[in-house]
């Protein structure tokens, strides 16, 4: 059996009091604007704007069929914009290029942005370690000795370093959805994109993965967050976006929850809260 690289016990997080106030908007990470997104004749993206900047957590919510996984797919290019603009770190990889402007590769957008789905989507006859290895090997070049330290370092990260040699059905799915945190983090992305990363979930795991998502917020990670979890997007959040219909219906910093004053939005915290 291969020896898991030892790393030493990770440290315990912050406790939600001592959360860091919001941090003071810097450097533009992603630039959504005007985006569009039709599937045949049914345009489920209106024209959205959304803008990122370094640090900050995003949570986006809303009714299902509102348009939010949409709109975050298309953050890497998951899902082609049908029309606008779409930068990261200051390139364009969306259709709305400017005069002799060349637009950013798919590939080297996706080295820059992780992403953690509904769906855990991990290698069943490969262990929680090479799960994570195996991208680092195959997109990056990395040695096979290198990209296991690496996932044992991100596998520490998440809280799962004793279950690195085991495999995805020995696990339970708050911890397969830990392994593919762990996953998108060795790759070290500047921003982290999180599909409803709870809802295939059964609840009394729903916890684990939340406490992992705080302790990447403390870190200091950029993230967009789409979630059903209100009481854990009204915690993260820095800034909170609302989409109903295909389009931001409000959006507003911290405090939103306490604030808003669109009826549509809170009808939907109304019943979901």
């Amino acid at each position: 059996m291969r020896t898991i690289p030892s790393m030493t016990q990770p440290g315990q997080s912050a406790s939600p009091r001592e959360r860091r106030a919001s941090p003071v908007r810097g450097e533009v990470v992603v630039q959504l604007e005007g985006v569009r997104k039709s599937f045949g004749p049914n345009e489920v993206l209106h024209g959205v704007d959304l803008t990122v900047h370094r640090g900050e957590h995003v949570v986006i919510f809303g009714p299902s069929g509102s348009g939010k996984s949409t709109l975050l797919r298309t953050i890497n290019l998951l899902e082609e914009p049908s029309a606008g603009s779409v930068r990261v770190l200051g390139v364009e990889y969306g259709p709305g290029l400017g005069a002799g402007e060349r637009r950013g590769r798919a590939l080297q957008l996706r080295r820059l942005v992780g992403m953690v789905f509904q769906q855990f989507n991990l290698f069943p006859h490969l262990t929680a370690l090479d799960n994570i290895a195996l991208p680092l090997k195959a997109a990056k070049g990395v040695g096979r000795s290198d990209a296991e330290q690496t996932a044992a370092q991100a596998l520490q990260r998440v809280g799962l370093l004793r279950w690195a040699a085991h495999f995805p059905a020995e696990l339970s799915g708050g911890q397969q959805q830990r392994v593919a945190i762990a996953r998108a983090l060795s790759l070290d992305p500047k921003v982290m994109l999180f599909d409803e990363p709870t809802s295939a979930l059964d609840p009394e795991l729903v916890g684990e993965v939340l406490a992992v998502m705080r302790t990447l917020a403390e870190s200091g990670m950029t993230m967009v967050i789409v979630t059903h979890e209100l009481n854990f997007a009204r915690e993260i959040g820095d800034f909170n976006v609302f989409m109903d219909k295909g389009l931001i219906a409000e959006s507003g910093p911290r405090g939103f929850f306490d604030e808003c004053v669109n009826p549509r939005t809170k009808q939907f915290m109304a019943a979901v809260l």
